[in-house]
């Protein structure tokens, strides 16, 4: 039988589930903040869909989602002692002192904040702080990983339409 040298698919598969979970989730962080780069408030702010969805409005949806799944899952503690809404709807509301650069500073910061409490955990350890009931650390980091995924693409779409 042949041997075949590794391939970057063998490297893939050898890595650690964690650092491929990581690296992926950050990606996503990563490219939701920077869905606001270089756009004005006023495109930030823009709103071309019913709902309450605009680029600024996603990435502060993307703040409420870090602290509800790396604090309150995590910690135990209650949204309102979080300071953040008590539904993800109420997430997108912005305020008038929300700015690009208040709300990226602040999502960075969760994201922050979500790596410090997230990393002493294994993925196998059950989180006891969701509404949903105790969760693996595994399960949560799919969550996030479908949730970002689904809002970068939510923010190509809303970019795309504001800068044409």
């Amino acid at each position: 039988m042949t041997a075949f040298p590794p391939t970057f698919a063998d490297d893939v598969i050898n890595q650690d589930y964690r650092a491929q979970f990581d690296s992926f989730l950050e990606d996503h962080r990563r490219a939701l903040n920077a869905s606001l780069d270089g756009l004005t408030e006023e495109q930030a702010r823009r709103s071309l869909v019913p709902s309450r969805t605009t680029l600024l409005g996603l990435v502060k949806h993307a703040i409420f989602v870090e602290k509800v799944w790396f604090d309150e899952a995590i910690t135990q503690r209650p949204r309102a002692e979080i300071g953040i809404p008590a539904s993800p709807d109420e997430s997108f509301i912005l305020d008038d002192n929300d700015t690009i650069a208040s709300i990226q500073a602040a999502h960075r910061e969760a994201c922050e904040a979500s790596r410090r409490a997230a990393a002493p955990l294994g993925l196998d350890d059950l989180l006891l702080g969701n509404r949903r009931g105790p969760l693996p650390l595994r399960w949560v980091y799919l969550h996030m990983l479908r949730e970002l995924a689904q809002h970068c693409g939510h923010a190509d779409i809303l970019r795309e339409q504001v800068t044409s």
